[in-house]
């Protein structure tokens, strides 16, 4: 007889992560992951595993690089190989006025200012929280 208890809590952890993340609250931080991560199960762990958003990023691959000021526009004619930008993921934060783009480029860097490092790094912890509350 095979035990599925262990395979349904997995289950289980992996819906309510998905569940969370699709609030609209965390929208932008999940349009990264998304660009980031194929692989859902390990980005639910990571994120466990993680204390800030620049360590999930370096523990899908990648290197924060921080920028006094990203220019959106101009971004999206760099796109591609010659411009070295895999994906421009601009974000706009309704509540605090704030624009907080984000550069996925093909050197595995992030590119993003210092306000929008710290802004998807409260969400990061306020996400942790709700899984937290959930468990």
């Amino acid at each position: 007889m095979v035990d599925h208890s262990a395979n349904t809590a997995v289950e289980t952890r992996q819906q309510r992560f998905e569940t969370i993340l699709s609030r609209e609250q965390f929208t932008g931080l999940k349009a990264i992951l998304d660009c980031l991560a194929s692989d859902r199960e390990a980005l639910c762990q990571w994120v466990n595993g993680t204390n800030s958003y620049e360590q999930l990023v370096e523990k899908l691959g990648y290197r924060v690089s921080l920028t006094k000021q990203i220019h959106v526009q101009d971004c999206y004619s760099r796109v591609g190989p010659a411009g070295g930008i895999r994906a421009v993921l601009p974000y706009h934060d309704i509540p605090s006025q704030s624009s907080l783009p984000t550069l996925v480029n093909l050197d595995s860097t992030l590119t993003t200012t210092p306000k929008s490092a710290s802004f998807f790094n409260e969400l990061l912890r306020e996400l942790k929280r709700q899984l937290s509350v959930q468990e």
